[in-house]
């Protein structure tokens, strides 16, 4: 009876791996680093402020919408650093354009620079390259609720509650 319990955990992890492998998120990038574009325009950096492209496929079936987020694991905070968070995003919708446009009815909530919409990198000046770390989430609800203003902290709270799938890309910056 164990024998058959522990084969059948083990077949359903080895499907819900299957599974997320095919959820798969890209990010456009020069080998693995944000370009100089993507930084931001303030705090001592110079750059363009505009978010790269963003590409997925293999969503799961049960995906009704997504949600995507960006965080700096590596900002002395503490807490990290939110650059941006972009929820419902239709079922329908397989990429972001460069520049951060969002297609209708997606909305972003504000991010740690108190704005909505992408916010660039811009670590301090001599550390070691931070990781940007951009998650996308397919989710069972076809729009979250989330109040104007609301934190990053309740976005993803909220995000949490209703993920079916989830995908991961890592890129770094300098300067």
């Amino acid at each position: 009876m164990l024998r058959r319990l522990l084969l059948a955990c083990s077949l359903a992890f080895v499907a819900s791996t299957a599974i997320a492998a095919d959820f798969q998120l890209q990010v456009d990038g020069d080998g693995g680093r944000l370009p100089q574009r993507s930084s931001f325009n303030g705090f001592g950096c110079t750059g363009g402020n505009l978010a790269p492209a963003v590409h997925w496929q293999g969503a799961p079936s049960t995906a009704r919408s997504f949600a995507l987020t960006v965080y700096d694991p590596d900002a002395p905070t503490g807490s990290g650093w939110w650059h941006w968070v972009v929820i419902n995003l239709p079922v329908g919708s397989s990429s972001l354009p460069a520049g951060g446009a969002l297609p209708q009815g997606a909305q972003a909530v504000r991010n740690d620079y108190g704005q909505t919409g992408w916010g660039g990198p811009c670590p301090p000046a001599g550390d070691p390259p931070h990781h940007y770390v951009f998650t996308l989430y397919a989710l069972d609800v076809p729009t979250l609720d989330i109040p104007a203003g609301a934190s990053p902290a309740l976005a993803g709270f909220v995000i949490h509650g209703h993920v079916v799938g989830k995908a991961q890309s890592v890129l770094t910056y300098g300067r």
